[in-house]
């Protein structure tokens, strides 16, 4: 394995950012006598895109801005990313989503108090799905996540997006959860869920309940897979058949 600290630290604070600002908005729009409770789906989504923004702005000059181990193995996977690589962005991407946890918990903590539905507490940490059906919920994990990988990817083949990096793929996180985030919560990042859930387990939340681990691992398979998938198929048809 090569290490890289720069890469590391990178995303450690990227996906901190991402992961400080996505759950906080969650928290403000779920917990009680927050001044943005109830503010609703279309709150949240815009919130998470822009965190992703910010995310990407961080760590994208030094690291790429991966924050997703999704896209971590889908590069790998493609050839993008040498994978004695992978692991460098997985520990830093698991740890900043940690370390956002954290704080997102610290920054909350007397709204948390306040709250008494244990679901809605486990929610601001991690996703569940609408309707609880394992292969189903798998499969919508397995489409959110190929569009975010597939699509980046492409924009590599867009010249006339030079520069607009963090606002693409904040554009694209935006209409993935408007579009197809209704049924899971569209993880699509496995850090994105399982760090925070750890950190839902571990620390003393007032009247927390317990952390679904029954769950926990579709959104981490199911992004996995749709990265892989995403990889493959942009190797086999935009390279291979055009190209490009």
């Amino acid at each position: 394995m090569t290490w890289d600290t720069n890469i590391f630290i990178a995303e450690v604070f990227g996906t901190g950012f991402l992961i400080l600002l996505g759950d906080g908005v969650v928290a403000g729009v779920l917990l009680a006598k927050s001044k943005a409770q109830n503010a609703g789906w279309i709150v949240i989504t815009a919130a998470w895109a822009f965190a992703v923004f910010i995310g990407v702005v961080v760590a994208g000059p030094i690291s790429g801005a991966h924050l997703n181990p999704a896209v971590t193995v889908g590069l790998a996977a493609n050839g993008s990313l040498a994978w004695d690589m992978v692991p460098v962005y997985l520990a830093g991407e698991f740890v900043g989503a940690m370390i956002g946890a954290i704080l997102v918990t610290i920054h909350y903590w007397d709204h948390f108090k306040e709250t008494e539905d244990q679901g809605l507490k486990l929610a601001v940490f991690s996703t569940g799905p609408g309707i609880r059906n394992i292969p189903m919920n798998v499969v919508s994990e397995v489409i959110g996540t190929f569009v975010l990988v597939f699509v980046i990817l492409t924009f590599g083949n867009n010249t006339g997006l030079a520069g607009l990096g963090p606002l693409t793929v904040a554009l694209l996180v935006f209409v993935i959860g408007m579009s197809l985030g209704g049924t899971t919560g569209y993880a699509i990042n496995p850090a994105r869920d399982l760090g925070p859930r750890i950190i839902h387990a571990i620390l003393p939340i007032p009247g927390k309940g317990q952390s679904d681990w029954a769950y926990s691992w579709v959104p981490v398979v199911g992004p996995i897979i749709g990265g892989v998938l995403a990889a493959v198929v942009y190797q086999a048809f935009w390279v291979g058949v055009m190209g490009l």
